[in-house]
């Protein structure tokens, strides 16, 4: 075989795969963005296509054969009636005041919330932003009466990264205002980006004040729980349901989940389903339809509610009634004939100058992602596209914040701008703290490949240098940059509570990030900026780590209280030198050290380590 360097079909690849020279002639795919603002390492950069910032594949997948192609319209097409277009710009009439983000971004005027976004989207300039806006490519959810407040402005969109949703809400049965608040916190402290109140029980409203008043994240909200609170879904009327849509609009509230695209003629299709209708609201629309027999109100009213969001730049959200519950009814008629109306309440809403996401699904197998995505794509214009999981298996309850975050994972990256979490509690009961929490991290995870899997510019930097910290065997630097640092550490220090040259993993012989480092040739481990001086005893547990390991039980409390007081050592240390310090394989100290922390080779502990390691 020839020994050539890797060639590509994309010949600007070629600069950034500068690191090879030798290997096989392998013709890569064409290449899209790197995600590596500095281009670091050996690998070629990303797969997915190259950016298209204006355009409707703004960072993009490659299309599996068949799949829907981008719409060729966007919000400009679905301008007001009474706006004109004068020598190829739009003209508001006279005594128009734009009062959303969407109008002022037609008008081409910049907000400050835009100008907020192009900070926190450092790939984008604020004209961009500004553009993506007037195309209805991307959402500000920023009501004025929460931007008069504490709301930190952010945004929803392709062009930008992927963002992650937290539901959170008291039931009838559980919670009150004090743990929502502290949910709402914990949310933000794990990294969503918005959040959303599902409150069915409880003081509705003081629940959703002290949730805006405490909140620097958009909050979204379904308004017909709070409609039909103390009477039935048949009392549902028109008085009803914009009196509510003004209150909450009044109150702050930046995005509404508005189930209007489940239709009457949608229901039969309905009737095979192995699990019926489970969205909350779209089941109890179908319900008022068929009592009523009249077309759904939310739908009817369309226009009315349009003007009530307006009035706040409260952002659509509309939501997916029709999802499916299982894998068993996914991409089914009902889904996609509901998906159709989407498109089209889409494109009213933008006629009337409001801000529109679309919802959706749900439980979807792995296969059907990328259709569902850029199907959504293609009949609703390029507006942003907020998915639930999808759930790619439904066989793992309490586990599914997984199922899903595999599918979320596929959804952004074919398309989704922002993923709803799923938390261990899903199917079963109302998430609590640490719920919150394990959704949060599971969705991070999930957008943060995304984009770097898109080749969003500078996605990869954070990975690249917790690499190069892991390289140097810098402990310290390794922990600061993880995600979760106290977890991290806590793990860490359970088999050994010393920062060296190796870890409890393969131990001092056969560490292979020791012995590459050592190697002079290589420049693993040796970026001066990583380097450090010698081992050193870690620094007692905090509180933090301390409950970390009492939860997972495996240290007995005298071990616990030793990594947590640091009274007692079992492995001193000479004046600031930890005695298992080993720069050599031959350390006969480094040795009884590991012989004292892991498993002997033929220990019960280490063959079972052994069978799951290659």
């Amino acid at each position: 075989m020839s020994s050539r360097p890797p060639t590509t079909s994309n010949a600007s690849s070629l600069d950034q795969n500068k690191h090879h020279t030798t290997g096989p002639s392998i013709v890569l795919p064409p290449l899209g963005g790197n995600p590596s603002l500095t281009a670091a390492g050996t690998t070629p950069g990303s797969f997915a296509n190259p950016a298209d910032i204006g355009g409707p594949r703004s960072f993009s997948s490659p299309d599996t054969p068949g799949m829907p192609q981008p719409s060729t319209k966007t919000a400009w097409d679905f301008m007001p009636a009474d706006w004109e277009q004068i020598d190829g710009k739009w003209t508001a009439p006279d005594g128009f005041e734009p009062i959303t983000q969407l109008e002022h971004a037609r008008l081409g005027l910049i907000t400050p919330a835009m100008q907020r976004v192009s900070e926190r989207e450092p790939h984008l300039t604020v004209s961009q932003v500004r553009d993506e806006v007037a195309a209805g490519r991307m959402v500000i959810p920023a009501n004025r009466v929460h931007l008069a407040g504490k709301l930190d402005p952010m945004c929803i969109g392709r062009a930008s990264r992927t963002k992650v949703n937290a539901n959170m809400g008291a039931s009838p049965l559980a919670s009150n205002i004090e743990q929502e608040v502290e949910k709402l916190h914990w949310a933000e402290k794990w990294g969503s980006d918005t959040m959303m109140d599902l409150s069915t029980g409880g003081d509705l409203d003081a629940t959703r004040n002290a949730i805006i008043k405490n909140s620097s994240l958009p909050v979204g909200t379904v308004p017909i729980y709070s409609m039909i609170m103390g009477r039935t879904i048949e009392d549902l009327d028109e008085k009803l349901i914009l009196d509510q849509l003004e209150h909450q609009a009044a109150q702050g509230v930046d995005y509404f989940t508005i189930h209007a695209g489940v239709l009457r003629e949608h229901l039969p299709l309905v009737n095979e389903r192995l699990i019926g209708i489970v969205s909350r609201g779209g089941s109890m629309l179908a319900k008022w339809m068929l009592h009523h027999d009249a077309e759904n109100p939310m739908y009817t009213l369309w226009d009315e509610i349009c003007e009530v969001m307006r009035g706040y730049d409260v952002t659509f959200s509309i939501g997916d009634g029709l999802r499916p519950g299982g894998l068993a009814d996914a991409t089914d008629l009902a889904q996609l004939g509901e998906l159709s109306v989407l498109g089209e309440l889409t494109e009213r809403a933008w006629r009337n100058g409001v801000q529109v996401m679309v919802e959706g699904p749900g439980h979807v197998p792995f296969d059907q992602i990328e259709f569902n995505m850029k199907l959504q794509r293609t009949l609703c214009h390029g507006a942003p596209f907020y998915v639930l999981g999808p759930l790619v298996t439904d066989v793992f309850p309490g586990y599914d914040h997984i199922t899903s975050c595999i599918g979320a994972t596929a959804a952004a990256y074919h398309g989704a701008s922002m993923l709803c979490y799923v938390t261990p509690k899903e199917h079963l009961g109302l998430p609590k703290k640490d719920d919150v929490k394990q959704g949060c991290v599971a969705y991070r995870i999930s957008a943060h490949a995304a984009d770097v899997a898109l080749g969003i510019p500078g996605t990869r930097d954070w990975d690249d240098e917790l690499t190069k910290a892991r390289a140097a065997l810098n402990w310290e630097k390794h922990f600061e940059l993880a995600f979760d640092t106290d977890l991290a550490r806590a793990y860490h220090d359970e088999d050994l509570d010393v920062d060296t040259d190796f870890c409890a993993m393969c131990g001092h012989d056969w560490c292979s990030v020791r012995i590459s480092k050592e190697i002079k040739q290589f420049f693993s481990g040796n970026d001066s900026e990583y380097a450090w001086d010698k081992p050193k005893v870690s620094a007692a547990l905090s509180e933090t780590q301390k409950q970390i390991l009492q939860q997972r039980g495996v240290l007995s409390p005298a071990e616990l209280h030793r990594l947590a007081s640091k009274t007692k050592r079992s492995m001193e240390v000479d004046g600031e030198k930890a005695v298992c310090h080993s720069d050599l394989t031959e350390s006969g100290e480094a040795q009884a050290l590991q012989r004292e922390s892991v498993p002997e080779p033929d220990s019960p502990a280490t063959r079972e380590i052994a069978e799951i390691q290659p």
